[in-house]
């Protein structure tokens, strides 16, 4: 096929979310020069400063050198040392968890069985896609589950469905789990972190909207699923599928269990649930959080008969991968940094309280959503994105009378929309594991995209109205 011929999604590249963030620091820096400099009068509220409504008046212009291109990242590593660290760490444990393979030998012993029962044929789609929707809620899995999407296609096209399913088993299960997520320290942790918030405020709601996503997405493949098993000619993969049909076979794991694997898994429960009593009950911080993720790499390298040297390894080299996203936080961190000691940081905000304050408070929150939809198809990952919209919004939300909760509720919200984007590495990752062509893919998931935005739009009017001086 030509390259003209290639639809122009499929050509459209992007520039590097660090390229894109780096330019915001230069336009921002440009910007500081001609921007009023500006402060609101600020008073203490539930243990953090936020700006009094009214009290906004302008100060002398503070005029910053080109040289602060280059200065604020290196500040915004300094200023945001914890959060880095913390970064570092949760990429290198969970890359020891990777590297023992014992999560991928689970999954695919437990499908291989279920799909030798017809009795449990029905429960296999729910299970797994809560499997996944658990793992994307409680710690943030996106692009370590595209390997199981070679597993899941085989095991789907095996009990009569299609491609297109057997992607959406880890694919969408987590994406409910990441958009509706409840404890991912990659979104929700590091949102609430950044506007001041405690780590498990707002989990009832949540939790709540981590069962309603869930199932509204769960329900959808699975009627889309049976109506494939009654006609499979109505798949839009149907070709696709019948050409790959011979490369299906042997793709699922047929080894037995092994003991370590088994200790692996049981250990990894245990750390999970006792994640879930320290942020509850110990009310742990995000440095806590960091030395814990350390244990857990570090016990579960172990239990799985990595040694030390593997462990210490795989450990850096999950590290490495995180270096990106550190980079972009340290460089998301630099506007932060400009606009505070421009003073243009409150006039954007004074600013923009005064178009926000002029809607009404519901149509507020919803147009945060909507900036962050915007903002999404540009800036996919999860925790550049907060990182680079919470100071600004979480403020604004104090002025225009939203809480911060709800702000950073309207953030991660957004992340129901990543499936469709051909922007996105992690969808184009998945596609391309899968096969499956982006504008079928597209055609398929765009129905449930409009579903979930609407569910987004009704789930963000309670905790405006109702819960507004509520925990919220």
């Amino acid at each position: 096929m030509s390259e003209s011929a290639v639809p122009w999604v499929q050509r459209l590249k992007m520039p590097h979310t660090l390229v894109l963030v780096w330019l915001l620091v230069a336009i921002v820096l440009a910007a500081s020069w001609v921007v009023p400099a500006g402060e609101f009068e600020r008073s203490e509220v539930a243990g953090r400063q936020v700006p009094v409504p009214g009290t906004y008046h302008t100060v002398a212009k503070v005029f910053l050198g080109p040289e602060t291109l280059l200065l604020s990242p290196i500040q915004g590593f300094t200023e945001g040392a914890f959060l880095i660290a913390f970064l570092l760490v949760i990429g290198g444990s969970f890359h020891v968890l990777q590297e023992s393979g014992a999560v991928e030998f689970g999954i695919a012993r437990l499908t291989r069985a279920m799909a030798g029962r017809p009795a449990l044929e029905s429960l296999v789609i729910p299970a797994l896609m809560v499997t996944f929707s658990l793992a994307g809620s409680v710690f943030g899995m996106a692009e370590s589950m595209i390997p199981f999407v070679v597993i899941f296609i085989p095991l789907a096209r095996n009990l009569g469905y299609d491609s297109i399913v057997g992607a959406s088993i880890p694919f969408l299960g987590a994406a409910a789990g990441f958009a509706a997520a409840f404890l991912n320290p990659f979104t929700v942790g590091i949102a609430q972190q950044l506007a001041g918030l405690p780590a498990n405020s707002g989990l009832g709601y949540r939790v709540f909207t981590w069962f309603v996503g869930t199932t509204v997405i769960v329900a959808f493949v699975m009627r889309y699923a049976r109506k494939i098993k009654k006609n499979p000619e109505l798949s839009p993969v149907r070709d696709l599928d019948l050409l790959r049909e011979a490369a299906d076979h042997g793709a699922l794991a047929h080894g037995r269990w092994d003991t370590r694997h088994v200790v692996t898994l049981v250990l990894f429960g245990i750390a999970m649930a006792g994640l879930v009593g320290g942020i509850l009950k110990l009310k742990w911080g995000i440095g806590a959080l960091a030395a814990y993720f350390l244990g857990m790499g570090i016990v579960l390298g172990l239990s799985a008969g990595l040694g030390p040297s593997r462990i210490a390894t795989a450990f850096v080299a999950g590290a490495k991968n995180m270096v990106g996203v550190v980079f972009i936080v340290a460089c998301a961190r630099a506007l932060l940094v400009i606009g505070r000691d421009a003073k243009i940081l409150d006039t954007a905000l004074q600013a923009s309280y005064l178009f926000v304050s002029a809607l009404p408070r519901g149509i507020a929150a919803h147009l945060m959503f909507g900036v962050q939809c915007v903002i999404n198809f540009l800036l996919h990952s999860g925790t550049a994105q907060a990182a680079l919209t919470m100071p600004i919004l979480a403020p604004l939300s104090d002025l225009v009378g939203v809480t911060r909760q709800t702000c950073v509720y309207a953030f991660q919200l957004c992340e129901f929309i990543n499936p469709i984007l051909p922007t996105s590495a992690v969808t184009m990752g998945v596609l391309g594991a899968a096969g499956i062509p982006w504008e079928r893919w597209a055609r398929w998931f765009l129905p449930l995209m409009l579903i979930l935005v609407a569910l987004s739009v009704l789930l963000l009017i309670p905790p405006v109205f109702f819960f507004h001086y509520g925990p919220f």
